[in-house]
């Protein structure tokens, strides 16, 4: 077996590698639930090489999600239920059925025009896909509501924010941000009425809703909350890398420092940072 810029050779790979008996035993084992993991693992180590801007890393980690793609593909196979080439069919289908103002003719000519007329069609194929599960005797979503299209599998972060912009398109929604920071006072001040109370269900209801408070002003001012949360975990480890690395240099233990310490090293890094700007 050679490697190739032919999908057909990944194809094959993946397909000796399910083999019962000659292909690898780990590979053989997978199914659709185990393997969730490493998908939604390989999505965010392609999010991590773009914010990187490693394109040695992108190249490699694509691969590694599109591979991801063919296993849960064979899987499907394997059980009857769709291959590979069905997997195309339908994304390359759906891309020209969305984008009539390329390929057809269509009056949208603006990126507001686009997305309005994006949000039409996908109602369309909601409806499309009711009818077709109703012909074929398959149970309906369970999904319920005019918030029915987000998904809960959705990482919290993402979830939060993909609900209020749904609701926020029929006007459920504050007119500014100014509202928001005071809504993000008040959870404050809840959230710490619970510590003091000591009530565990209570500080995670309340932390909760001062998150989702947090995700909304991101949303207000366009700042993708899952963007800028990653940045500021990107600058907590350059910062605390600063206090690792000075202390080995003055021949001192991580683990034996003070928390002052620790600080003040800190507080330096940041000082080094903004002469940088």
């Amino acid at each position: 077996m050679q490697p190739s810029t032919d999908i057909q050779r990944l194809l094959e790979i993946m397909e000796a590698l399910r083999q019962p008996v000659t292909g690898c035993p780990w590979d053989v084992e997978q199914t659709f639930e185990t393997i969730i993991p490493y998908t939604i693992e390989e999505a965010y180590e392609v999010a991590d090489a773009i914010e990187r801007r490693d394109m040695d890393d992108l190249c490699d980690e694509l691969g590694d999600l599109l591979l991801q793609v063919v296993f849960h593909a064979r899987i499907a196979e394997e059980a009857g239920e769709f291959s590979f080439g069905d997997v195309v069919q339908a994304v390359t289908a759906k891309m020209i059925r969305r984008h009539p103002h390329v390929f057809a003719v269509s009056d949208a000519h603006t990126p507001e025009a686009v997305k309005l007329q994006w949000d039409t069609i996908k109602q369309q194929e909601k409806q499309a896909r009711v009818e077709r599960r109703q012909k074929r005797g398959l149970p309906l979503d369970d999904k319920a509501g005019y918030l029915g299209s987000v998904q809960r599998s959705f990482p919290a972060l993402v979830e939060a924010l993909k609900l209020q912009e749904r609701a926020a398109k029929v006007g459920f929604d504050w007119s500014s941000s100014e509202p928001i920071l005071a809504k993000i006072e008040e959870e404050i001040a809840e959230l710490r009425e619970a510590l003091l109370e000591g009530q565990n269900d209570k500080v995670r209801d309340e932390l909760g809703d001062l998150l989702f408070a947090v995700v909304n002003i991101g949303r207000h001012v366009d700042a993708d909350p899952e963007t800028a949360l990653r940045g500021t975990n990107a600058k907590f480890r350059r910062r605390f890398s600063h206090i690792e690395t000075s202390l080995e240099e003055a021949g001192e233990k991580l683990e034996d420092a003070t928390l002052q310490r620790m600080e003040a090293l800190w507080q330096a890094a940041k000082n080094i940072e903004r002469q940088l700007i």
